[in-house]
């Protein structure tokens, strides 16, 4: 190709915001010759590049965005431990239907028995697929929307938060809150129902969240859109750092007895 054509092409392909056609023509112009494709099978092998570039380019940017806990992905979760029972209720998640569904996936346990493990597992998955996710713990979040609420901004805010599929709340009534603080979060829970998922631990039974919400009825409320539609998970697991603590214990003794 001429020098002058091919500066006029790829201005072109730049101007139509396409890297990868720029990026793989000579290339893959080349590999047709030598197979003897022709234009039609050229064309699409760069279109199929093309598009295969945009999705992880895609998914790159919905990770970043989730701030999803790089290291909590399932292939180093240990599906193993969880009750058969559980096994299959997660494994139903695993291909994101449930949030066309708009349903929310409420999990509950013991401290460390791997349950933000288990929803930043999941929402590795969903990002994986193209869906947006956001990962937060409560406190982080219930400061977020109070700020917005002192700025008169929360209903902003709360839309600005609808653009996520799903929004991941770690540690919900982990630490105690003022019944503002609560108001604010109660007032997300009301916005979303069914219209986004949301995915939440907790250390504490629904029978203990009137701690969080301060109040039966807003305990009551807040509950009903939670269960509504929704998958709860109980794990009820040793700890993950209890476990490990005693292996690393049992190690040493064992190496100390061999010395």
């Amino acid at each position: 190709m001429r020098a002058p054509l091919r500066t006029e092409l790829k201005e072109s392909l730049r101007k139509l915001k396409l890297p990868e056609f720029t990026a793989q023509y000579a290339t893959q112009g080349a590999l047709a010759a030598s197979e003897g494709w022709g234009y039609d099978q050229y064309l699409l092998r760069l279109c199929e590049l093309e598009l295969d570039q945009r999705e992880s380019r895609k998914r790159q940017k919905l990770l970043a965005a989730s701030r999803l806990p790089r290291e909590k992905r399932l292939e180093n979760f240990e599906r193993s431990r969880l009750k058969r029972s559980v096994e299959r209720q997660f494994s139903a998640l695993l291909d994101g239907d449930f949030l066309r569904r708009a349903e929310n996936v409420l999990v509950f346990g013991s401290p460390g028995g791997g349950k933000t493990h288990l929803l930043a597992a999941l929402g590795h998955q969903l990002v994986e697929q193209g869906h947006s996710v956001l990962f937060t713990t409560c406190v982080l979040l219930v400061q977020r929307l109070l700020q917005a609420k002192q700025e008169l901004l929360l209903e902003k805010e709360l839309k600005r938060l609808d653009k996520y599929e799903a929004l991941i709340i770690d540690d919900i009534g982990y630490v105690q809150q003022s019944r503002e603080e609560m108001e604010v979060l109660f007032t997300l829970l009301a916005h979303r129902y069914e219209g986004r998922s949301v995915l939440l631990t907790s250390n504490l039974v629904f029978s203990e969240w009137e701690r969080i919400f301060k109040d039966p009825m807003t305990t009551a409320a807040a509950i009903d859109r939670l269960v509504h539609h929704s998958v709860i998970l109980e794990l009820n697991l040793p700890s993950y750092r209890m476990e490990a603590a005693q292996n690393r214990k049992s190690a040493a003794s064992a190496d100390s007895l061999a010395d």
